[in-house]
């Protein structure tokens, strides 16, 4: 696999993210003196009743865990790394996010639908924490050319967003399924509803655990889209596939979350035949 850290051409990205109760309490219920976990506790029950879903929108949102891929120009991965996997601490989190993507002269990022969650829920932390992303937002410069500009894949390439066509059709299923019709091993033993529960625990282990496997299903479902697009064809895919598979195996004994992933591997069954 490529090892020059000068030819990063893309970052594929998944966080894990909890609910900032302190804020919530702050906000929501300014004169009750609720607990962070009673406030959002209560704030998850209404939007459960009002809306259907306790989910809780990323502005209340901080950054728990990020797992960067650093992948060549040829698609071969460089390396993958947790940020700050010790005490992930959401502002030191944010600065090397941030700072790391302008370091490498500011590779497009890859993401799941990034464009709906992870992205925003970081653009927020720089201004939470103070974190200049000029760059990334390009003030006074045409719109086209911002990074974060939605159709600007040179940017940011959103796989959902690929596949539901910038939500034209729903990919039901989300990158589980994408990566499940890969014979990669999707969701596993632990999902993103979990995390929240496991940060209250001091389990940050499992959660960057969780969120490597994310980035590698990420990664695998990155390239079946570069098939779609002629970047690569089936046969270098596949030699891809396995090249990362041989990386994940030197190291599953070193990083947490790569033997889960390799004892859950499967093969994707390809039903074309070998010409004769």
């Amino acid at each position: 696999m490529a090892n020059d850290n000068s030819k990063v051409a893309y970052l594929i990205f998944d966080i894990e993210t909890v609910v900032d109760g302190d804020i919530v309490s702050k906000v929501r219920y300014p004169d009750e003196g609720l607990s962070p976990r009673a406030a959002r506790e209560r704030f998850a029950k209404e939007r459960l009743e009002t809306r259907g879903s306790d989910f809780i929108p990323h502005s209340y949102q901080i950054p728990i865990s990020i797992v960067v891929a650093k992948v060549a120009k040829d698609f071969s991965i460089i390396d993958i790394v947790a940020l700050d996997e010790n005490e992930c601490r959401p502002h030191i989190l944010t600065k090397d996010f941030w700072h790391g993507w302008k370091a490498y002269v500011c590779p497009a990022f890859v993401t799941f639908n990034g464009r709906g969650f992870d992205l925003p829920v970081m653009e927020a932390a720089a201004y939470r924490y103070g974190v200049s992303i000029a760059k990334w937002l390009v003030p006074r410069g045409r719109l086209h050319d911002q990074p974060r500009y939605r159709y600007n894949s040179g940017g940011h390439i959103d796989l959902y967003e690929m596949l539901t066509n910038f939500g034209a059709a729903p990919f039901h299923g989300g990158l589980n399924l994408a990566a499940s019709l890969l014979g990669k091993p999707g969701k596993m033993d632990v999902s993103g509803s979990d995390v929240q529960s496991l940060y209250d625990q001091g389990k940050t282990a499992e959660i960057v655990a969780y969120c490597r496997c994310d980035v590698l299903d990420t990664y695998f479902v990155f390239l079946r889209t570069r098939v779609l697009t002629g970047e690569i064809d089936l046969e270098r895919e596949a030699g891809l596939v396995n090249e990362a598979k041989a990386w994940l195996q030197e190291r599953a004994t070193d990083v947490s979350g790569y033997q889960k992933y390799l004892d859950s591997w499967g093969d994707w069954t390809n039903p074309w035949p070998e010409r004769e």
